[in-house]
């Protein structure tokens, strides 16, 4: 077992991941510095091609070495190196499964060019036979319930496609955002890859933790982690963010008639429905319907009663 489970160190991820013996991570989620320019506290976020693609394949070769046999390997990038990171990934013996992508909203302006309103995320496995991936983790209803009534609607719901638009940018007044790191993942983003390529107790590796967005979410989710960045500063205020994150939902869990991670799921549920708590808890079709869903995703066998959906949506704030 890695000596850092739950903690978010301080290092250069090559040199770290370097001294671990053993496999340890069932998921990984990469979210590098993508070479464009960002200003980052210990990171030089511009330099020459050749030498970031040389330094991808190497933070990628010591990602793989700590993935266990039937693990998960996520990486987020954006359209300059997206290539060079498929190829990387074939010479490692890594499996693509999906090539994603995260359309968003609030994309980066331009003058000269349309302006840039996704990133690639890419999903690879170690072994394309033996890996995890909880479907029911990630089903919404599909349109023939929700629209057309439909008897021949799967009842445990369709699978989301591979093009993610149900995830905004994290603008500066988001209430999630962490005003100390020039760019931060969404919340719900991390939420779907980690409930559908892990399961609970699971250990979860970010090794350019940044904000500590992977952190928190795993922590929430109830698996391990191990997250690594560079600065000292980050560092600090990741696991700041990660205490914080702790005592609420302990504050939460208490008072409600659905405990934390309940709430969450319910939470993540409506926003990959694009509802919000108010127009579900209005329409009691609809509540009948995310009381269904959310009782395949929580894969629990708990009879859940809409009553107690619509008291739990109502605590949710839009």
């Amino acid at each position: 077992m890695c000596c850092w489970i739950n903690k978010i160190i301080c290092g250069d991820c090559i040199e770290m991941l370097g001294r671990i013996k053993e496999p340890f991570a069932d998921l990984i989620f990469a979210d590098p510095p993508f070479n464009i320019g960002y200003k980052y506290d210990k990171y030089n976020d511009k330099v020459k091609g050749k030498n970031y693609i040389a330094w991808t394949g190497d933070w990628m070769a010591a990602c793989k070495k700590v993935l266990k046999p039937n693990g998960s390997f996520y990486i987020a990038i954006g359209d300059e190196y997206a290539a060079n990171v498929k190829i990387i990934a074939d010479e490692l013996g890594l499996h693509l499964r999906n090539w994603i992508i995260w359309h968003y909203t609030f994309g980066q302006q331009t003058k000269n060019k349309f302006a840039r309103a996704h990133t690639h995320i890419f999903y690879f496995v170690n072994d394309k036979k033996n890996f995890t991936f909880n479907d029911y983790s990630v089903r919404v209803p599909s349109e023939r319930r929700l629209v057309y009534n439909d008897r021949r609607a799967d009842p445990k719901g369709k699978m989301p496609n591979d093009v993610w638009d149900e995830f905004p940018r994290v603008c500066g007044t988001f209430k999630e955002r962490q005003g100390w790191h020039p760019c931060q993942m969404p919340e719900a983003l991390l939420a779907r890859i980690i409930v559908s390529s892990s399961n609970p107790g699971d250990t979860v590796l970010d090794p350019f933790s940044g904000s500590g967005t992977t952190a928190a979410v795993a922590c929430r989710l109830g698996r391990n982690y191990v997250a690594i960045d560079i600065s000292e500063r980050y560092v600090n205020s990741a696991q700041k963010r990660l205490a914080e994150i702790t005592k609420l939902d302990e504050g939460v869990e208490a008072n409600l008639f659905l405990n934390s991670v309940e709430l969450n799921e319910l939470k993540r549920l409506a926003g990959d429905m694009k509802k919000s708590a108010r127009e579900i808890v209005e329409n009691g079709k609809l509540l009948k319907i995310v009381k269904d869903q959310f009782s395949v995703r929580m894969n629990n066998h708990r009879d859940y009663r809409p009553e107690d959906i619509a008291l739990a949506l109502g605590s949710i704030t839009d």
